[in-house]
């Protein structure tokens, strides 16, 4: 289907809602195809190519709601969907906060946000089959101690999404997405074996690093986990590389989600324009960068993306909010909705990620006299309400500013918000990955428990 043909869809069951009684309504409509395939030690273990449409509804019966969804386009079944939509709604409980956003803030971005690609459409299936099994190729190639591979995989999925509601805002937009990925295990004699992989992703094809450098970058990164041990307890500087920083910023996201707020469920409540991070610390969430994994040109319940500052020079400047959020705290949304297409939206981000600073990452490596650079990160022993902080981790261990000998088993506890106020130094090495990323940063005084 065209993306009109979508809008109309959505428009339509909007209006079948309202004259079957609702006050307020809107529609979602999801059109895709995905692909996968997954090769190891160059033979084809899974293909998948499966097309979906779906659709949901979201219905206000004054300030009661639900929301049902269907893959079944038939004009009975939009009938039924919409039946037993108002009829849970009406045996719902009132809550004054819900409902869809004010009418000013309703829009869409005008510009190209550049989401979408033909090249991904375009690629055959040999071809992408071929890209799997060309940086499995250069993994093993690399090294004889790159015994084995737990496999390399390819995917990619194309897709629109049509939003409409009841204030007569409807609109639609495209996206795609490719990825490329392969795990290769190493092992040197008798030494255990080790695993590690690279991956990268791209709204197109052509932004893709190729096969090759993604095949040799993860044979390298699993090389040099050979002969991992235990470090002694200890609390030293930490460095979290540009993977495994953005988990860290994950956390810092879920604080400062506005139902996380109104919940009382942050260790950031009631810290709103308040000192919470160094000063070397500001965090953005960009609705407006072009490609991000993150952008797009309305949120889920039709608010144009922004800018929005969240951290800035260590000071709480913004929660991030959904329109029912916004309600719960007397604030604006910041067009953060998000959601498929059952259930109410949640809070999700943009672009969600730390500003760079201007060291390269070598040169924080070579500031450490003794400490940890981390490379993997275990296990999800994060409580956002306390800031408590606890989690396994693999990584390399500095001596005199070099990598001395790789760590495995540790784990690294702390508190959020002393993590936040102890960032030493940032990298300069920002790169978007996902809608949440981040560059190298140095945390210090964080315990390291091994032996």
């Amino acid at each position: 289907m065209g993306e009109a043909q979508l809008e109309e869809i959505a428009q339509d069951l909007v209006a079948r809602a309202l004259r079957a009684g609702a006050s307020a309504a809107d529609a979602t409509v999801l059109e895709g195809d995905g692909f996968s395939v997954t090769v190891r030690m160059g033979q084809i273990e899974n293909l998948k190519e499966a097309a979906s449409r779906v659709l949901g509804l979201r219905v206000f019966c004054g300030a009661r709601s639900a929301s049902s969804y269907s893959s079944d386009f038939s004009e009975g079944s939009l009938d039924r969907l919409v039946e037993r939509t108002l009829a849970m709604a009406r045996v719902t409980s009132e809550d004054t906060a819900s409902g869809l956003p004010e009418e000013s803030c309703l829009g869409r971005y005008g510009g190209d946000l550049a989401l979408y690609s033909e090249d991904v459409t375009r690629l055959s299936t040999p071809e992408r089959i071929a890209l799997a099994r060309r940086a499995e190729e250069a993994a093993l190639a690399v090294d004889p101690r790159i015994c084995n591979s737990e496999g390399a995989l390819f995917s990619s999925t194309v897709g629109q999404k049509a939003y409409a509601n009841s204030l007569g805002f409807a609109a639609s937009y495209r996206a795609s997405h490719c990825a490329l990925s392969v795990t290769p295990i190493a092992q040197n004699g008798d030494q255990r074996m080790q695993r590690d992989g690279w991956y990268t992703v791209a709204r197109s094809v052509a932004g893709l690093e190729s096969a090759e450098r993604v095949g040799r970058t993860a044979a390298a990164r699993a090389l040099r986990r050979l002969g991992a041990r235990k470090v002694p307890t200890c609390q030293v500087p930490v460095i979290f590389d540009s993977e495994t920083a953005p988990s860290l910023l994950g956390h810092i996201f879920e604080a400062v989600r506005g139902d996380a707020i109104y919940r009382s469920a942050s260790f950031l409540t009631g810290r709103l324009h308040q000192k919470v991070a160094g000063e070397n610390v500001t965090v953005v969430d960009d609705g407006l960068r072009r490609g991000g994994f993150g952008s797009r040109p309305f949120d889920d319940e039709g608010v144009p993306p922004s800018v929005t500052p969240v951290i800035e020079n260590g000071v709480l400047r913004n929660h991030l909010l959904n329109s029912y959020a916004a309600r719960k705290l007397n604030l604006r949304t910041t067009g953060n909705a998000s959601r498929g297409v059952a259930g109410p939206p949640g809070v999700g981000p943009k672009n969600f990620y730390l500003a760079p600073g201007d060291t390269a990452p070598e040169d924080i490596v070579r500031s450490v006299k003794s400490g940890l650079y981390v490379t993997e990160l275990i296990g999800f022993g994060v409580n956002i309400v306390t800031g408590d902080y606890s989690r396994g981790a693999a990584g390399l261990w500095i001596e005199n500013g070099e990598f001395a000998f790789p760590v495995e088993e540790v784990t690294i506890a702390g508190r959020l918000q002393d993590m936040l106020n102890h960032i030493a130094l940032i990298g300069s090495d920002l790169e978007f990955r996902g809608a949440i990323a981040s560059p190298t940063i140095l945390v210090e005084g964080l315990t390291v428990a091994g032996i």
